[in-house]
């Protein structure tokens, strides 16, 4: 009696384990960096907004910097809504962040962004979310 029960456990972790690995390789957020801090200026190309119900996902910009698009990750949508900001295609932006690597692209994690006489402010000097302030 004690074999069938052996073999019974042998296939349900043959079963579970592929899917606890899986589970593992999800990617996590990417981490500001201050060493790789740099300000540039572009022009919002496209404004990317999660999808519903996805309120932890940041907005993204991609922003034309000359002949370059780049990707830049802002914050959750509803801290913008309570900022009262909102970016359109064609404003013209100057932001300070991060650049740092997600599964193998480059992406900015802005820190600050200038929008006309406006200032955004994302993180602060190490790096860390100010929309998360509100929760500690």
């Amino acid at each position: 009696m004690t074999t069938p029960w052996i073999l019974f456990l042998a296939v349900v972790l043959v079963c579970v384990a592929p899917m606890t690995a899986e589970k593992g390789q999800e990617t996590s957020p990417p981490k500001y960096d201050p060493r790789t801090e740099t300000k540039m200026k572009g022009t919002v190309d496209e404004v990317k907004l999660p999808p519903k119900g996805s309120e932890k996902e940041p907005v993204h910009l991609l922003m034309k910097n000359g002949t370059d698009t780049l990707d830049v990750y802002l914050c959750p949508e509803s801290f913008l809504a309570d900022m009262g900001v909102s970016f359109s295609k064609g404003d013209a932006i100057a932001l300070t962040g991060s650049t740092v690597k997600q599964d193998g692209a480059d992406l900015i994690l802005a820190r600050e962004v200038v929008k006309g006489n406006d200032t955004l402010v994302l993180r602060d000097d190490k790096g860390s979310p100010v929309w998360n302030w509100k929760r500690r």
